[in-house]
């Protein structure tokens, strides 16, 4: 059985089903970040003027809440010279670190403020991207976002669920590992993390 939470908070939701039922391995249990892995890689498309699908590798790091952490650091984009890094074609880093960061983190309540509705097709569309990448497995040289039980990669603290760059491969996810992490990311990604201790230990409460 593979499990995908698509309702909010998914994190914890997620990680909820994981205490509650112990028959599902962790590792069958993942949450959906594609929608806001899709609206990162639109942006910088639109950014970059090419085709969303020339934009590969951009991250989500963390929790489902403003507080989530899009990174451009190792994206790259295919342009007629092969592939070149995102940085590299848009020196513009007051954009990447705040105008990209900020239109990601709040593109979903910015939807809801003017339709009074969720992106809910949107939503569907990323989740069956997110099935198919963990079913059939990501294209070689492309990585995804995906919500799942921390290992402690990258520092992030174990038995949260958090959003870690992953490849999949015969129905299984592994986290990418070894990636080079700058100090803006660091602070993003521990914020994003202490935002889903903090959210564990309300549920806790709640449910014991």
């Amino acid at each position: 059985m593979q499990v995908l939470v698509v309702a909010n908070p998914t994190n914890t939701n997620a990680l909820i089903l994981k205490e509650f039922a112990p028959s599902i391995p962790e590792k069958n249990i993942t949450c959906l970040t594609r929608l806001d892995h899709n609206r990162a890689l639109s942006q910088v498309a639109e950014r970059l003027k090419v085709y969303v699908t020339n934009v590969k590798n951009v991250i989500i790091w963390g929790n489902h809440s403003s507080t989530q952490y899009p990174d451009v650091n190792h994206a790259t984009v295919t342009t007629t010279n092969g592939e070149r890094p995102v940085k590299e074609l848009d020196t513009d880093y007051h954009w990447l670190k705040n105008e990209f960061i900020n239109t990601v983190q709040q593109h979903g309540a910015a939807i809801i403020k003017a339709r009074k509705a969720s992106s809910a097709l949107s939503a569907a569309s990323a989740a069956c991207d997110h099935m198919c990448d963990w079913v059939l497995g990501t294209p070689k040289g492309t990585w995804v976002s995906m919500r799942v039980y921390s290992d402690g990669s990258y520092g992030i603290p174990k038995d949260i669920i958090y959003t870690f760059l992953v490849k999949c491969e015969k129905g299984k996810w592994s986290i990418v590992k070894g990636l080079k992490i700058d100090d803006l990311s660091r602070a993003k990604m521990d914020a994003t993390a202490k935002d889903l201790i903090e959210e564990k230990e309300v549920a806790h409460s709640c449910l014991n």
